[in-house]
């Protein structure tokens, strides 16, 4: 069940027109430990033609969204556990386009601070695989 200001979303219909994704904080609430991401609502297929036809076809998907809990191998795990249970899902904020979903995502990672000594609570090791966890901690030795 994702959250959004305390609102129960379940259904595409529930978020704004237009939509085309959102940023996201996954919480383990035994440990605390959160992680942001981003998601996609839909999803573009392309399938092969029809028998007799040469054009291929365009099918929009809906994502796996109602579902999702994060790409992160820990995340994953835990899911893996049947640990649903022990996840709060939020949605931080809609938003509207593809590159404004990237620039969301990584400017709430870095307000957040997820990757410096003091945002151990954040599982993210991460931000647009540039910049990593652990060269902050070879910064401060």
């Amino acid at each position: 069940m994702w959250f959004y200001k305390d609102r129960v979303i379940d259904n595409i219909e529930d978020m704004p027109k237009g939509t085309f994704g959102f940023i996201y904080e996954v919480q383990h609430i035994p440990t605390g430990r959160r992680y942001i991401g981003k998601k996609v609502l839909e999803f573009n297929r392309t399938l092969p033609p029809l028998k007799g036809t040469k054009r291929k076809r365009k099918v929009v998907k809906e994502s796996d969204w109602k579902t999702y809990y994060g790409s992160h191998k820990e995340i994953k795990d835990l899911i893996k556990e049947n640990k649903q249970d022990e996840f709060r899902r939020e949605i931080l904020m809609y938003v509207p386009s593809k590159k404004l979903l990237t620039y969301y995502e990584t400017k709430f990672l870095f307000i957040k601070e997820v990757l410096e000594p003091n945002g151990n609570s954040y599982i993210n090791d991460n931000i647009l695989a540039k910049f990593y966890r652990k060269d902050f901690r070879n910064e401060a030795t």
